[in-house]
C-alpha cells in the first residue's frame, strides 16, 4: 500500500514470512510451542533461583535476570506474530509498533550487558577466589544489573526516537515479522543513510564493548585453568562457564550477522531466520543450557520438587 508524501502513517502490515499463508498452520502451532517453552523455562528458572537459597550467589543473580530479559522481548514480539499467523489482520497500530520496537530494544541489548556482567563474574570467581565475596558484592551485582537496564533503556529509546520521527511515504507494509529497524527504515522516503549510521554505531559499540569484557574474562580465565594442577579442578573450572559461553556464542553470532553484515535483497528471509533465532530461540533454549550443564541447578531441582510435592 503506497502512501502519499506527508501522509502520516497510523497503522503498518507485518508481512511475516515468505510462504506463511501456505504454511501458517504448521507455523503457528510450532512458535506456539516454543513460546510456552519460553514461558515455562524462564519463569521456572527465575522461581528456581528465587526459593533455593543454595543460588543466592551472584552468578545466579544474573542469571535470574537474564531469564527476566530472555522473557520480556520474546513475549514483546511473539504473541503478535502468533496472532498474524492465524488471523486475516496483520496489521499494527504506529503506536503498537513503536512499543515492540521499543520495548524489544531495550531487553535485547540489556541482554548483552547481563551476559557480559555474568563473564567479569565468572573471572573474579575462578581467578581471585579469595576476594570474590568482597569484589561481587551485592551492591556491585546490583550496579551492573542497574548498568544493564541503562544501556538497554539510553540504546532502546534513542533509536525509537529517531526512526519514528521520520517519514512513511513508500508503504506501510513492513518485510518483517515485528517491527525491527531495518526493515521500517525501507519505507522511509527521505535520507536514512544518518540512522543507519547510528545503528551501526549503537549496535557496533554495545557489541564491540561486551564481546571485549567477555574475550577478556575469558583469556584470563583460560590462563588461570590452564595453572590449576588437578584435572578435576581444571574441569570444575571450565564446566561452569560452558554453559555461558554457549550462550553467548549463539546470542553474539545471531546479532552480529542481524545488524553489521551488508542487507541484501536476497537475504531478507536470511535476516528474519537470523531474528528468529536471537530473538525467540535463544530464549527458548538459555534454561535449558542453564540447567542441564549446570550441576548446582540440577542438584537444586530435586530439592525444589520435594518442597513442591
Amino acid at each position: 500500500m503506497e502512501q502519499e508524501n506527508g501522509t502520516e502513517v497510523t497503522e503498518f502490515v507485518l508481512l511475516g514470512f515468505a510462504g506463511q499463508h501456505r504454511f501458517w498452520h504448521i507455523l503457528f502451532v510450532l512458535f506456539l510451542v516454543i513460546f510456552v517453552v519460553i514461558l515455562l523455562g524462564n519463569i521456572g528458572m527465575i522461581l528456581l533461583i528465587k526459593i533455593e537459597s543454595a543460588l543466592h550467589t551472584p552468578m545466579y543473580f544474573f542469571l535470574q535476570h537474564l531469564a527476566f530479559v530472555d522473557l520480556c522481548y520474546a513475549s514483546a514480539i511473539t504473541p503478535k506474530m502468533l496472532q498474524n499467523f492465524i488471523g486475516t489482520e496483520k496489521s499494527i497500530s504506529s503506536i503498537g509498533c513503536m512499543v515492540q520496537f521499543l520495548v524489544y530494544g531495550i531487553f535485547a541489548t540489556s541482554d548483552l550487558y547481563i551476559l557480559a556482567s555474568m563473564s567479569v563474574d565468572r573471572y573474579v570467581a575462578i581467578c581471585n577466589p579469595p576476594r570474590y565475596p568482597v569484589v561481587m558484592s551485592q551492591r556491585v551485582c546490583i550496579q551492573l544489573l542497574a548498568g544493564s537496564y541503562f544501556m538497554g533503556f539510553i540504546n532502546a529509546s534513542v533509536n525509537t526516537s529517531l526512526t519514528f520521527s521520520l517519514n512513511f511515504c513508500r508503504s506501510n507494509a513492513i518485510n518483517h515479522f515485528f517491527c525491527d529497524e531495518l526493515p521500517i527504515l525501507a519505507l522511509v522516503c527521505t535520507n536514512v543513510k544518518l540512522n543507519i549510521m547510528l545503528l551501526t554505531v549503537f549496535v557496533g559499540f554495545n557489541l564491540m564493548f561486551t564481546v571485549l569484557v567477555v574475550l577478556f574474562s575469558y583469556t584470563y580465565i583460560l590462563a588461570a585453568s590452564l595453572k590449576i594442577s588437578s584435572t578435576a579442578g581444571r574441569k570444575k573450572a571450565f564446566s561452569t562457564c560452558a554453559s555461558h559461553l554457549t550462550a553467548v556464542t549463539i546470542f553474539y553470532g545471531a546479532l552480529s550477522y542481524m545488524y553489521l553484515h551488508h542487507s541484501t535483497t536476497e537475504t531478507q528471509e536470511q535476516e528474519k531466520a537470523a531474528s528468529v533465532l536471537y530473538g525467540i530461540m535463544v530464549p527458548m533454549i538459555n534454561p535449558a543450557i542453564y540447567s542441564l550443564r549446570n550441576h548446582e541447578v540440577k542438584e537444586a531441582l530435586p530439592g525444589i520438587r520435594k518442597k513442591c510435592f
